[in-house]
């Protein structure tokens, strides 16, 4: 990558550079291959290193970098194409679902999801953690939060903790009628947690989507799944859905 004059480009300067290494990668990098350190980088380019961190943080969002623990900033691969739902709806942890369940436990949710179930604040729920893998990957990380007045009949259930209890949550949930779900995605930063499931570093880019499930006339559960925002491609339906994907097809994305 040679060295561009970036004075005189009246768009912001990180915006600028943004496109000259985006150039860059398609012509000079292959995917996984770790790009120069930020002080070689802004040394070649005449940028200062914040606005160096701008650029590869807009390129990371857009799913053509990656920031690994202990290796560096890398070319990333092309965005997967993970399905989120379907056509016709299912609870979670029926036939076909792609989530592992690893744990279950039983404390009040965050303030906006006790809102959007309708408990008391203070309500403790159960709260089932779930991962995603495709391809081998880690990709996604789900808390559902179920309230007890969904799954009365749990009490005779003898699994206290752990994969067992949480598939032991999801059966009694299926005994429910589902008469509809709905959806809501933003853009969000990993916390501590996420990140360490999901192999990111904390704040890295993510996208959040939020489902609710409808039974008895009321939300009878809420999901709370953060996708890896630089290798998902989320879709939406069997057919005719909304497909999230920031970039066109690259030879090095």
């Amino acid at each position: 990558m040679g060295t561009t004059q970036l004075e005189t480009v009246p768009e912001p300067k990180y915006w600028h550079l943004k496109t000259v290494l985006s150039e860059a990668l398609d012509s000079e990098f292959t995917v996984g291959e770790i790009l120069p350190n930020e002080r070689d980088l802004a040394a070649r380019f005449g940028v200062a290193r914040a606005t160096l961190r701008q650029a590869l943080e807009q390129l990371e969002l857009e799913g053509r970098l990656q920031r690994r623990r202990g290796v560096g900033t890398t070319v990333a691969p092309p965005r997967m194409g993970v399905a989120v739902g379907s056509e016709q709806h299912t609870w979670p942890g029926a036939a076909g679902d792609a989530w592992q369940p690893a744990d279950c436990g039983l404390a009040a949710p965050p303030l906006r999801v006790a809102d959007l179930l309708e408990t008391g604040r203070d309500e403790a729920v159960h709260t089932v953690r779930r991962s995603r893998v495709t391809h081998g990957q880690p990709v996604a990380a789900e808390l559902l939060y179920i309230p007890a007045s969904s799954v009365p009949d749990l009490s005779s259930i003898d699994a206290p903790s752990g994969p067992a209890r949480a598939r032991a949550v999801l059966r009694e949930l299926q005994r429910l009628e589902l008469e509809g779900e709905d959806r809501a995605v933003e853009l969000g930063s990993a916390r501590a947690d996420d990140a360490k499931e999901l192999d990111r570093l904390p704040g890295a880019p993510v996208l959040v989507v939020t489902t609710r499930f409808f039974a008895a006339g009321r939300t009878a559960a809420v999901s709370v799944a953060t996708y890896r925002a630089d290798t998902c491609r989320l879709t939406f339906g069997d057919s005719g859905g909304v497909e999230i994907h920031h970039s066109p097809e690259r030879r090095a994305s």
